[in-house]
């Protein structure tokens, strides 16, 4: 066979072959020619005819048989840079290169066709493996292909049985419609069979929604109706004082009315009116009251702020319980301002909780100055007022009543009997 010259690719060294007439010029390593003119080819299965020479010396001869073997590694080279590329076929390439390992066996050349050969080898082992490679993508591409259009199929069915959102559902199962047409290599029977179930799916959708819309005129008065009752409840609670019982109540209705569906735009208005004017009278009255409250808080924490202020001033050292007389009046007055706002309050009271432990402190160092001969009874009552203003301190912190109520009055008691006993004293 005549195989025509071509310029190789740049060939890793790896996979090169010495070809005869640049690299090995001792053509007599790989072939003869006889007396005869008889050509022959030396393998490493022994001598083969490759056919015959008249036309010139003996060298000329092995020197043309080794370029016909130039041409044959170049043909080798560009199959191999086709394979190492990654670009071309791979079934296509590894036809190519059975070809040519086939044609090795009978090719007319002089030059290392055993080392040739085992290249051809080499490369079509390789090019088997991407087949089977591109064979493995091209499946899993398949089913990818297939497990998309199974879940858009679905979809589409969910929408068809149960979606009541007539306008998103549509707009949905039309861009399912267009991202199927982006989706390919699914087999055509898989394909087929889905697109069927998506078509009938669409299809059923239309129905149900044509069939929707052709019965909406009976449908918006049953919602008209709904609507009316949710307003004559609405206008019932506009004028409630309980804040937040029928905040909740009305948000509740707000929702029924969300969940209730609408009618034609110009009565929706209409409805929306009335129920959204009954909400506002009521908001706008738990606003004001609110406002007045805040105020109400605000003067509070003024007032609470100079008592704080005079509590701050006591004196403690000089006399512990004229400071703690004066104290007890302010707490007196404290109770009596009332609530402060929320984000106010903690600061306040751990201020005056910080006088009162000051001038606890204080009486304490001046109970243990006093006399042994004292009476053990006052000092056991006096620990026991002590004790129970910790106790009023705590119930007030936790905010609970019955305890608060529990609290001052076991503290008026015993402060009632230390006072009787001291002034026995």
């Amino acid at each position: 066979m005549t195989i025509g010259r071509a310029t190789a690719p740049e060939i890793p060294a790896k996979e090169k072959v010495n070809t005869m007439s640049g690299e090995n010029p001792d053509a007599t390593q790989f072939g003869r020619i006889d007396p005869g003119g008889t050509v022959y080819l030396k393998t490493s299965a022994g001598e083969r005819v490759i056919g015959s020479w008249q036309a010139g010396s003996p060298e000329e001869g092995l020197a043309h048989f080794a370029r016909r073997y130039d041409d044959l590694v170049t043909e080798v080279d560009l199959v191999a840079a086709r394979l190492n590329s990654g670009n071309a076929d791979p079934a296509s390439t590894a036809s190519a290169i059975k070809k040519l390992r086939v044609s090795l066996d009978e090719a007319h050349v002089i030059g290392d066709v055993d080392k040739l050969a085992a290249r051809l080898d080499e490369l079509a082992s390789r090019s088997e493996a991407k087949v089977a490679e591109a064979k493995e993508a091209k499946s899993a591409a398949r089913a990818e292909a297939v497990a998309r259009k199974e879940a858009l199929a679905t979809e589409a069915e969910k929408l068809a049985a149960d979606s009541t959102q007539w306008k998103a559902a549509g707009d949905r199962i039309k861009a399912i419609a267009e991202e199927w047409k982006t989706i390919h290599g699914a087999d055509r029977k898989s394909d087929q069979a889905l697109w069927k179930r998506f078509a009938a799916a669409r299809d059923g959708f239309t129905r149900r929604r044509g069939a929707h819309f052709a019965s909406l005129d009976s449908e918006r008065k049953v919602i008209a109706t709904a609507k009316e009752e949710l307003i004559a409840e609405a206008e019932k609670l506009a004028t409630s004082t309980d804040w937040a019982e029928t905040a909740d109540q009305l948000k509740g209705l707000m929702r029924q009315w969300k969940e209730a569906g609408r009618v034609a735009p110009d009565a929706e208005q209409k409805l929306w009116k009335r129920f959204r004017a009954a909400q506002d009278t009521f908001f706008s009255a738990r606003s004001e009251a609110f406002s007045a409250r805040d105020a109400e808080f605000k003067e509070n924490l003024n007032q609470k702020r100079e008592l704080l202020t005079q509590a701050e001033a006591i004196d403690v050292e000089a006399d512990p319980r004229a400071a703690q007389a004066k104290l007890r009046e302010i707490q007196g007055q404290w109770e009596e301002i009332g609530r402060v706002p929320k984000e106010s309050a903690g600061g306040l009271q751990r201020r005056l909780r910080a006088v009162d432990d000051k001038i606890r402190a204080a009486l304490d160092v001046a109970w243990r100055r006093t006399p042994v001969s004292e009476n053990p009874l006052l000092a056991q009552m006096r620990e026991q007022v002590d004790k129970a203003e910790r106790q009023l301190e705590r119930a007030k912190n936790d905010g609970d009543a019955k305890r608060i109520a529990a609290a001052e009055e076991a503290l008026n008691s015993k402060r009632q009997f230390l006072e009787l006993a001291e002034k026995a004293q």
